[in-house]
């Protein structure tokens, strides 16, 4: 198998994306380096009983030292950079730390892996965040990036960061702008699935924070997780290049809620607080990926429809819940 025995480095292993991605990796054999900032409990990797069987470092990724150690010391093959802080509602109310975190992580993390010379592939998190607002959707690769709102510049910074490190240094780097991200193991409530959810299991109406009608587009982890793995495998097609990870099936919000509730059986019990009248401040109305690139290079798609992937969501937060909340 590919990574058997193969030193992997992850960055933002303690969420749930980072935590899913590092579950991948240890079943199909990779030794596992995860880097650790904050030792914060609950997090997605003890949930997901993960730590054991991983390298665990504690460190910033802004930290040049501790990450240029880690890729020597470790003689990492394969860098899987999650790291950020990724909720919006907390890049509004503190841009600084967000651009810190999400800007000056990627280009402390790319000049180490520029200095070391034994990395052999890169795999940078972007977002479909980065294109900013369009007036043409789906977003397409060859859209340009100016996100105007503090998380949206921070990915845009991120995106355009990797793309300078790849195109001057020739790192083999590649860049992933993913859809929104649900699935197991999320402990960030303030997301709109899993809040939903577990309002749900509380007996408590969920709440909207928008008027309802923006659009967004959700992809199931699993199908992420997988296609980081093609394009870390096949770098040298991928190198230098930028890939929109998407389902091409966007819905509203009030109708993902809905939704959620009638796969609940509780469309009857409970309904949506909606919490604005107006566009929610901040935030782009409508986005979503054409994942027409990455299909047609790789053959790749999102093998998990939005009900399949919330039905299994649903499950793992009815099993769960009870141990985190």
């Amino acid at each position: 198998m590919f990574w058997k025995n193969r030193n992997v480095f992850v960055t933002g292993a303690t969420g749930f994306i980072g935590a899913n991605l590092v579950a991948k990796l240890f079943e199909t054999g990779a030794n596992v380096i995860c880097l650790q900032r904050d030792f914060v409990r609950p997090n997605s990797l003890d949930i997901l009983n993960l730590r054991d069987k991983v390298t665990i470092i504690d460190g910033s990724v802004e930290n040049l030292e501790v990450i240029s150690r880690i890729l020597n010391e470790f003689e990492i093959d394969t860098v899987f950079h999650l790291a950020a802080q990724a909720l919006v509602g907390v890049a509004n109310r503190s841009p600084l730390s967000t651009f810190e975190s999400n800007i000056r992580g990627t280009y402390i993390l790319l000049e180490a892996c520029r200095l070391n010379k034994i990395v052999k592939r890169i795999v940078v998190a972007s977002s479909d965040k980065a294109y900013g607002s369009h007036d043409e959707l789906p977003y397409q690769e060859n859209f340009a990036l100016h996100g105007l709102y503090p998380y949206d510049v921070s990915k845009t910074c991120t995106d355009l960061i990797a793309q300078s490190f790849a195109h001057s240094y020739d790192l083999p780097l590649t860049i992933v702008r993913s859809a929104n991200v649900y699935g197991i193991a999320d402990l960030n409530l303030s997301r709109i699935i899993p809040g939903t959810i577990t309002s749900v299991l509380n007996n408590v109406n969920p709440v909207i924070r928008s008027d309802g009608t923006p659009i967004r587009e959700f992809i199931f982890t699993e199908d992420v997780v997988d296609g980081y793995l093609v394009l870390a495998e096949k770098i040298e097609k991928a190198r230098g290049e930028a890939f929109n990870f998407g389902t091409d099936k966007p819905i509203q919000m009030l109708e993902l809620v809905k939704l959620i509730l009638n796969l609940m059986n509780k469309s009857n019990a409970l309904s949506p607080d909606i919490l604005l009248t107006g566009k929610i401040k901040n935030e782009i109305d409508a986005q979503y990926l054409s994942s027409e690139k990455i299909n047609q290079t790789f053959g790749w798609k999102p093998k998990i429809a939005l009900e399949t992937g919330l039905r299994k969501t649903i499950e793992w937060y009815r099993s769960n819940y009870e141990s985190f909340k």
